[in-house]
């Protein structure tokens, strides 16, 4: 009987006592602490690096608050009206206008400003008001010497007398005066590259290489930031040596390999800067679409987007222009100009072109998502320049 008890208090003290090793033991871990679980990685969304991101969050909340002719009108930039026709435009809630030398002449400074002040109260989303002051043989508010004493100066003029130091000077100087009169994008820099003096661009370019030329964009648009005006570049990909779209078509022949090593560096210079729109000509590039002007063309924009990642606005030139009005499309110039990938297009006859986007989307010709597309952009753009 002692035997046993003895016998059975060794077994019960047996099952007690461990004898696997630590290091082995596929119950534990080193030390006998439980196995490490290993922490599966969860994949995260690529950061959001585009030009107006922090700005997406509001912007969204605006847009989901919009009806489809509000968002279809914000996809507008429109030739300033006349008086008879302007709360007709407003009323159609257009992005912005753009002011030609008939909206400044002969106006005193107050004046512009009291009209402006008219456009953005009327609108009940904050406006885009934009103009062509480029200097030298394009300008729209120094034109008139109620505002400023003296026009001004083409690049080339500044670059003579000063260097790109003056060129930075009169870049902040003319934005200062831009944004006196309530006046929030210029629609510059020129960034074509033109050496030849013949060419149609020539006077309005810098006049030198690309390379010069994109070290004088740079300078404008970094001047233009730090001043707080938006800023374009025109006219991509590059004008060249083409003729005057406003009369009619041009053909640009020239191999694309030119336009990678030579037009696109001022832009890719001014997209580094961070330009925040560029306008697209309505040039036809046979080298990448020959059948489209570059305004319409998806093949074009997609280089912008892709190949020289700009995440800003994409504007066309003015769609009233011969160049576009002359061409034969199965669809409207404003429903491919849109499904081309433009976030904004520059019109002049805002009410015949409004009803024509309008109609595309309710046929569907066009989704609604991809107005939402560029309608976000834009509301982020404005966002960004304080506007809302």
């Amino acid at each position: 009987m002692k035997n046993l008890l003895i016998f059975t208090m060794i077994f019960l003290l047996s099952g007690c006592i461990s004898t696997s090793d630590p290091q082995t033991d596929p119950g534990t871990g080193n030390n006998g602490n439980p196995p490490k679980i290993e922490e599966t990685v969860q994949p995260t969304e690529p950061k959001d690096t585009s030009l107006f991101h922090e700005y997406k969050s509001d912007a969204l909340k605006t847009l989901n608050n919009m009806t489809l002719e509000e968002k279809v009108g914000q996809m507008f930039l429109v030739r300033c009206p006349d008086e008879e026709q302007r709360d007709l435009y407003l009323s159609m809630k257009p992005g912005g206008f753009i002011l030609f030398g008939k909206d400044f002449a002969d106006k005193t400074k107050q004046q512009i400003i009291d009209d402006i002040r008219y456009y953005q109260a009327n609108n009940s989303i904050p406006m885009i008001i934009g103009v062509d002051e480029e200097g030298g043989t394009v300008v729209r508010a120094s034109s008139n010497p109620l505002l400023i004493e003296e026009r001004f100066k083409s690049p080339q003029e500044l670059y003579i007398t000063g260097g790109l130091e003056a060129i930075k000077q009169d870049a902040e100087e003319k934005s200062k005066f831009l944004l006196n009169l309530g006046i929030n994008l210029n629609l510059a820099p020129v960034a074509d590259v033109s050496i030849n003096e013949t060419d149609f661009i020539h006077q309005r370019a810098f006049g030198k290489s690309a390379p010069e030329t994109g070290e004088y964009v740079k300078t404008v648009v970094s001047a233009m930031k730090h001043s707080g005006i938006s800023s374009t570049l025109k006219h991509f990909p590059g004008y060249g040596s083409n003729a005057d779209t406003h009369t009619g078509s041009a053909y640009d022949t020239r191999p694309y390999e030119q336009f990678v090593n030579s037009d696109f560096i001022p832009f890719k210079e001014g997209i580094d800067s961070g330009a925040e729109s560029i306008l697209v000509s309505h040039n036809i590039v046979e080298a990448i679409d020959g059948e489209l002007p570059a305004s319409l063309s998806k093949n074009i924009i997609d280089i912008l987007r892709n190949d020289m990642k700009f995440t800003g606005i994409v504007m066309t030139d003015d769609l009233s222009m011969e160049a576009i009005t002359k061409i034969q499309t199965d669809l409207s110039p404003e429903t491919t100009a849109v499904l081309a990938g433009n976030d904004m297009l520059i019109v002049t006859d805002f009410e015949s072109s409004f009803k024509s986007l309008l109609n595309a989307v309710k046929t569907s010709s066009i989704s609604e998502e991809r107005i939402d597309e560029s309608v976000l952009r834009i509301l982020q753009w404005k966002y960004y320049m304080k506007l809302m």
